[in-house]
């Protein structure tokens, strides 16, 4: 029961402007749907570009199915191989875009990970090819697969998180919605991996 003291009116309108403010069901919202790329690390042979391993392609193909069920005007990828083999597993017809390549990193001799590029400069080069994407596609659906930290950078943005405050890693082909609008942006859905369960 909600404790309101307002009429049922007031009720609709009050949740009506909430989701109005994070872009819900507005005229003119582009939702990019920000996925990370499919596994390529259970059978890795190579660490220069690795391709998929073979659970990967299956989460690449569930990916795929899950994607081919909702209109979509373009796939985005970087131009990695693990990212662009997600990426054709959905449709032959990808734009790859270098900006949206991982955040630029070293493994050490412990096998720790050292992020190099500043978080800084991966929520620019980010933001800028979502932006242009977003424009391009205005009031449409487009599926963008990157790679996790970029994407958590990226995200941190959108919440108004400072960079590394978003302390999370998003699973292999896990999407994460991002509605835009115009100079707006929200944030929806975060690592959903339904189409793995």
């Amino acid at each position: 029961m909600l404790a309101v003291a307002a009429g049922s009116d007031q009720l609709r309108t009050a949740i009506r402007s909430l989701e109005e403010a994070f872009l819900i069901g507005l005229e003119g919202v582009t939702e990019v749907w920000l996925v990370r790329h499919a596994d390529c690390y259970r059978d890795l042979t190579t660490t220069e570009d690795p391709p998929l391993s073979a659970l990967g392609r299956q989460q690449a193909s569930r990916l795929a199915e899950r994607v081919r069920r909702v209109r979509h005007t373009a796939v985005y990828s970087s131009p990695y191989r693990r990212a662009m083999e997600t990426a054709n597993a959905i449709t032959a017809d990808v734009r790859p875009d270098k900006r949206l390549v991982e955040m630029e990193l070293e493994i050490r001799q412990d096998g720790t990970v050292d992020f190099i590029e500043d978080g800084e400069a991966v929520i620019t080069r980010m933001r800028a090819v979502i932006d242009e994407i977003a424009a391009q596609h205005a009031g449409h659906r487009v599926v963008v697969i990157s790679h996790g930290a970029a994407i958590i950078a990226y995200l941190a943005h959108v919440l108004q998180l400072e960079p590394g405050q978003l302390r999370a890693l998003p699973y292999y082909t896990s999407v994460s919605v991002v509605r835009i609008l115009g100079d707006r942006r929200a944030v929806s859905t975060f690592g959903d991996v339904a189409h793995l369960e």
